[in-house]
Formats: C-alpha cells, sequence, structure tokens
C-alpha cells in the first residue's frame, strides 16, 4: 500500500514540476493532473462508497477539439463483506465541444488494465475466484474543468468503469463487475506548438524558431507585433529598428510612413532618423524645400538649409545657384561686386564677373575745385523762383555729377541782370538758388554738400545794355567748392 502511494505521488510531481506553463481551454498543449475522490462499486454484492481514489495522468491535444490522455490510479473498491485494492492503468481520448477560455467540459472514453488484489475476501467468494490478477477495464464519464490562472485548472469529474471480469468481489457470476467513479483535483495544462498566447499572430512554434518571446506580443518593444513584423514587414521582431536607421519600426510604420527596411527611404542620402531628429526634412522627399538639391546634399555637400530654397535670401535658389548659375548659395554677392546674385540673374549681368556688377555712369557736369560752370537751360518766369518741368530736366547733370562723385561738394550760385531794384534782384537770386538745392535735396543729395547764393546782378556775365545781354545774366552757376 504504501509502495502504490509513493509510486503515484512520485508521478504527480513529475507531471506538475515538468510541464510547459499556460493553460488554454480553446487551444491545449500537453498537460496533466492529479485527482482525488472514491468509488461506488457495482457488483453482485452489497457495495457501498470508497473513500479512497487517487489518479494521475498526462494529456497531449491529437486534433481540434480532442485530446489523448494516459493514466494510472490508485484506489479502493469495496462492500459491506468484501474490499479490493485496484490500480487501472488506461488510454482515454477527452472530447472538448465547446471549449471556453475560462471553462471547459469534457467527455472522456477509452480503454485500459485493470490491477486487482482483494484486501478483504468475502464469504460468498467462489472456489476458482482469483484472489490477485489483471483485468480489462472500459472507463467513460464527464468532466468540468474551470480555469484558476494561466497555469492551473480545477477539475472534477464522474465516470462508469466496466471491467471484462466478475472477479473484483471474488464471486463469479455471468454478470460482469464494474464500479463508478468520482473525482475532484488540480491540472497544469502547457500550450500546444500551434497555439498563439500573445496574439501576436505567430505560433509557439514560430515564435521558438524565431527566438522571441511567446508571451510578449512585441518582443522587441518597437510598436509593431511579432506577427506584423515577420509576416507584412519583413522587419526583424528581435530588433526594435530594424534598419538602423534611428527610427523604430513601429514610428516607421504608422507614424512617418517610411520603409522599416531601408535606412534611407527617400533615397536623399541621409537616413530617416537623421531627417526627423536631426534635419527636420520630410523623409519620404528627397528635396524637402523643392530648391532642386536633394536634401543630402544640401547639407553634406553644399552646407545649405535643406529647409530653405534659398539659404543666402538673394532671391535665387539653392538648385539654380548651383547647377544654373554655378553662384555660391551660401553667398548673396557671389563675386563681390555690390550687387547680389539675383539681380544680377534677373539683369542679365554675370554674377560671377563683379566688373559688371555697377552699371555705367550716366552723363555729369565737368567742373573742377575752385571753378563754376553755367547750368544751361534753367529757366524761370519772370520775377519767379519756381522750378518748371522744362527747368527740372536741365538739372539732371547736375544731379548725376553730384550723385555719381559722392565726394564733391558745391555751392549753387544765383545771378540776375540790372533790371529793377538791386535789393529785388538779389533776394530773387537767393530764391532760385535755393530753389534749385531743394530740388537736388529732394532726389536723395545730401543738404550739407549744397549751399545756396544769390548774387542779384553784382556778377554780371555780359552786357545787360542789350537783350541777349540781359539774358545770360539771369543764370544759374554750379560752383565746385571740394
Amino acid at each position: 500500500m504504501r509502495t502504490h502511494w509513493r509510486t503515484l505521488l512520485l508521478l504527480m510531481c513529475v507531471i506538475t514540476f515538468a510541464l510547459p506553463t499556460q493553460a488554454q481551454f480553446k487551444d491545449p498543449g500537453i498537460g496533466g493532473g492529479i485527482g482525488f475522490g472514491g468509488t461506488f462499486g457495482q457488483t453482485q454484492l452489497r457495495d457501498k462508497t470508497s473513500r479512497f481514489l487517487a489518479r494521475a495522468f498526462l494529456r497531449y491535444p491529437l486534433v481540434r477539439h480532442l485530446q489523448g490522455e494516459a493514466g494510472v490510479s490508485l484506489g479502493r473498491v469495496a462492500g459491506s463483506e468484501y474490499s479490493t485494492m485496484i490500480i487501472p492503468i488506461d488510454y482515454r481520448f477527452v472530447l472538448s465541444p465547446f471549449s471556453f477560455d475560462s471553462w471547459n467540459l469534457f467527455l472522456y472514453a477509452g480503454i485500459g488494465a485493470l490491477h486487482y488484489e482483494l484486501e478483504q475476501v468475502p464469504l460468498q467468494a467462489s472456489a476458482k475466484a482469483k484472489l490477485k490478477g489483471w483485468t480489462g477495464v472500459v472507463p467513460g464519464g464527464i468532466g468540468l474543468q474551470f480555469r484558476l490562472d494561466d497555469r492551473v485548472s480545477f477539475e472534477m469529474s464522474g465516470g462508469f468503469n466496466y471491467t471484462l471480469n466478475d472477479e473484483l468481489n471474488a464471486v463469479i457470476t455471468k454478470k460482469k463487475d464494474a464500479y463508478w467513479t468520482y473525482l475532484v483535483g488540480l491540472t497544469v495544462a502547457g500550450e500546444s506548438g500551434d497555439a498563439d498566447p500573445d496574439g501576436d499572430g505567430l505560433t509557439n512554434r514560430e515564435e521558438k524558431q524565431l527566438g522571441t518571446n511567446p508571451k510578449v506580443a512585441d518582443t522587441d518593444g518597437d510598436g509593431l507585433s511579432d506577427g506584423a513584423e515577420i509576416k507584412k514587414h519583413s522587419t526583424n521582431p528581435l530588433l526594435p529598428d530594424s534598419d538602423g536607421d534611428g527610427l523604430k519600426d513601429g514610428e516607421e510604420v504608422n507614424t512617418y510612413l517610411t520603409n522599416p527596411m531601408r535606412a534611407d527611404s527617400d533615397n536623399d542620402g541621409l537616413k530617416d532618423g537623421d531627417e526627423v531628429m536631426k534635419h527636420k526634412t520630410d523623409p519620404l522627399k528627397a528635396d524637402t524645400d523643392g530648391d532642386g538639391l536633394n536634401d543630402g546634399d544640401e547639407v553634406m555637400k553644399h552646407k545649405t538649409d535643406p529647409l530653405k530654397a534659398d539659404t543666402d535670401g538673394d532671391g535665387l535658389n539653392d538648385g539654380d545657384e548651383v547647377v544654373k548659375h554655378k553662384t555660391d548659395p551660401l553667398k548673396v554677392d557671389t563675386d563681390g561686386g555690390s550687387i547680389n546674385d539675383g539681380t544680377e540673374a534677373a539683369r542679365g549681368s554675370n554674377p560671377l564677373n563683379p566688373a559688371d556688377d555697377a552699371p555705367p555712369k550716366k552723363e555729369e557736369l565737368t567742373v573742377e575745385v575752385g571753378k563754376a560752370i553755367v547750368l544751361e537751360g534753367i529757366i524761370f518766369a519772370t520775377g519767379k523762383a519756381d522750378i518748371t518741368p522744362e527747368t527740372a530736366a536741365n538739372l539732371e547733370k547736375a544731379y548725376n555729377t553730384l550723385a555719381q562723385n559722392p565726394e564733391i561738394a558745391v555751392e549753387i550760385q544765383g545771378h540776375t541782370d540790372n533790371t529793377g531794384k538791386k535789393a529785388t534782384n538779389v533776394k530773387l537770386s537767393q530764391a532760385r538758388a535755393e530753389s534749385v538745392k531743394a530740388w537736388l535735396v529732394k532726389k536723395s543729395i545730401a543738404a550739407d554738400r549744397i549751399t545756396a547764393k544769390g548774387f542779384g546782378p553784382d556778377k554780371p556775365a555780359a552786357d545787360n545794355n542789350s537783350k541777349e545781354g540781359r539774358q545770360q545774366n539771369r543764370r544759374i552757376e554750379f560752383f565746385r567748392v571740394k
């Protein structure tokens, strides 16, 4: 008796600690357990319930909803006049027609061998009866499991066991002996190779081959399930950044829409991670700013800004500067001739030649320091100092002279003929000189470069006795003081 118990306990320990660690009723793997209960004999004598039955078993999947089970039991069938120790060893088919996650109803049927040994022989024992031996047994019954955690389930079952002889109670008749059983216990189950406990789309068998964690849907923590990495994106489920571009595979697929298997999705010479994190460029556009240069060339070759089409702000985009004009996209005025590259390109001059930067000088007056020249065509109405349109046109040479020669300073001198009062003529000549100065200042000539002085009739240039002479005396002179 003690030997039987030790053997059964050892078998229980082996089953319990050697199994994988997750029970799944929908897709069970190899598992096993132990139960305790009792029997009720069905013989020719007065039977009674036995409070002793223990069973250990090992289950494994055959097809969906069907498992095979090998088990060994140790128990006693007893009545008022007999007691028999039994050791059934059987193989059963276990059918789970529903197979829910948290509970499982099953039916079983099988065949096996039964070792029996009478401990109490009844008075009615047949002379031919063997008190110890083997016989066949056919078990069948029903059971129910309830999940306790991922590893362990509570199980209870009941069944009928038909033996192939009539010697369990040593009374031989034409009717075979049988007995009923009831058991409660615990089962420990593993998952099958086809199970997918983490729901990532890969079976346990596939995960084992790949080296991924069958209990974690996203082994590398990159935001993609292992199954999606293998079956959809062809990425490595063990590496969060399969292409080594600095972005996790999940970020590439879900956020940036880049290719997680290509470090440079747009083939612009920059890794996707550098574009997103460092340069802020679009990893799906080779030329983010649309300037004709790809982002990689801008960053590594030309040192221009890949987010700014015209890095130096000269009016030409970087691509045109590099490819078309051969100018420096980092310099506003490549040739240093004072005109920016965009202006030169627009007007048709060469932005690489400083000699053509300055426009040709406009016609100007030729006058030496300390000398004066008459500004021809400066005509005023009689007694007036207003600048007429005709006078303004004739003042352009004086303006050009001052505008194109910033070092020159002049005195605008007004003169009249001797007709009328002298004081009036002096005042008029001063007003006319002031009008000319005001016109030049309004045209952007600095006021401190010009003085105005009226001389009236004091410095005649011709004889006032003739009409022609008086006309010559009514004049404006341009006197260069510097």
